[in-house]
């Protein structure tokens, strides 16, 4: 059935849909987390600014230097499916040491080995995705599994308000309840996704670092990597999102609201996003993308209200509907089959590490001159890179 299903050109397959909820419950166990461990650091362990910096930067950066592997692996094996399992069950097994917590190394050794396992998972789950999808609807399958990815980043959140409320603030019994989604997920991968029956395998793995390799990828896949490391450098972790929102002096019940508004626009615009892009120019797409981090970024160093600050984060979730599922469409449009976990790895590694330097900067800049000019500054690489775009779709055309 699921060969058949694969074949209709005008259908989503179910792969793709069983990939989609297994990111939402993943997505709501990790953002149930990530909505409230910057006050967690901060408030409860005594962390500062440039540590939290640092922790997002080095995780963030992590699972993206581990992706350049895992994607070359996958396309080694021929198989992605068991690299996914291995990934997603590593991140399962990490949300309970976020509230055994009692230390910053603590949390930055379970934010690490989390990274990891998104890292193990990641390309070869955009590789999968690219295997499984018609070609005609590609844009559209990315961007289901994308918004449904930011459904579960919406949902968890919501769901760290309520148990807020119900646990009287208590964040480390809230963390625990954060365990349940994330072990759904792994279940859910395990029944549901299953990988096409056409899958070959080269079996000789090329390492993603040697001159052979990297000359096979084209000079569009390059030009797409440049594009996806500017977006990157403007655009640090969203835990300065959720620090901005405690300096206004929003109530630890209420600072998950910031993830869970950030998370509905990002929902609601990365499938029509992804089906704008199969038919319409998708740099120009990318560009209105960057036009609402800009205006976000301005917003969010002005704001003077929890209604400016909010409608700031919407237009950051706004810009991140359209441009992941975009960029990874480009990604899969520019490479050969047998390279694609390679292609996913290597872009997602060079956003990581300029994910590391955004990250880096943004706290730095936090600590000695203050939030609005974190932001300024955000606004300042978005322009940079809005121009690049620009030109890039100038030359094109």
């Amino acid at each position: 059935m699921t060969d058949s299903l694969q074949k209709q050109p005008g259908k989503i397959p179910r792969t793709i849909w069983s990939l989609g909820f297994v990111s939402l419950f993943m997505d709501l166990s990790s953002e149930l987390i990530h909505s409230l461990l910057p006050v967690f650091l901060v408030s409860i362990l005594g962390a500062d600014m440039l540590t939290v910096g640092l922790i997002e930067g080095i995780a963030e950066a992590t699972a993206q230097i581990v992706k350049i592997f895992s994607g070359a692996i996958s396309d080694f094996l021929g198989q992605r499916k068991i690299l996914l399992l291995l990934g997603y069950g590593l991140a399962a097994l990490t949300k309970p040491l976020f509230p055994l917590a009692d230390s910053v190394f603590t949390v930055f050794t379970a934010r690490f080995l989390d990274r990891i396992g998104k890292g193990i998972r990641g390309a070869p789950r955009d590789a999968l995705i690219a295997d499984v999808a018609p070609a005609r609807i590609r844009g559209a399958c990315f961007g289901l599994r994308q918004s449904m990815d930011n459904l579960g980043a919406f949902l968890g959140p919501l769901a760290a308000i309520l148990l807020l409320f119900l646990f009287n603030e208590n964040i480390v019994w809230v963390l625990w309840a954060a365990v349940i989604p994330a072990v759904i997920a792994v279940l859910f991968l395990a029944i549901g996704v299953t990988e096409p029956a056409d899958g070959k395998s080269t079996h000789r793995f090329h390492s993603p670092l040697k001159w052979s390799v990297l000359s096979r990828l084209s000079g569009q896949y390059w030009s797409v990597v440049l594009l996806g490391a500017f977006f990157t450098l403007a655009r640090f972790s969203e835990a300065f999102l959720v620090l901005r929102a405690q300096q206004m002096g929003l109530s630890i019940t209420w600072i998950p609201l910031v993830m869970v508004m950030m998370s509905l626009a990002y929902t609601l615009s990365a499938y029509p996003a992804g089906v704008l892009s199969d038919t319409r120019n998708k740099k120009l797409l990318l560009a209105c993308g960057l036009g609402f981090l800009i205006v976000a970024d301005l917003l969010l160093a002005q704001a003077t209200s929890v209604m400016i600050l909010m409608l700031g984060v919407s237009l950051w979730g706004l810009h991140m509907g359209f441009s992941q599922g975009i960029l990874a469409t480009l990604v899969a449009e520019t490479t050969a089959r047998d390279l694609k976990g390679t292609a996913f790895g290597l872009f997602n590694f060079i956003c990581g590490c300029l994910l590391l330097i955004a990250s880096l900067i943004a706290g730095w800049l936090w600590e000695n001159l203050g939030a609005e000019f974190t932001f300024y500054c955000g606004a300042v690489f978005a322009l940079l890179a809005l121009l690049i775009l620009l030109l890039q779709n100038r030359n094109k055309s």
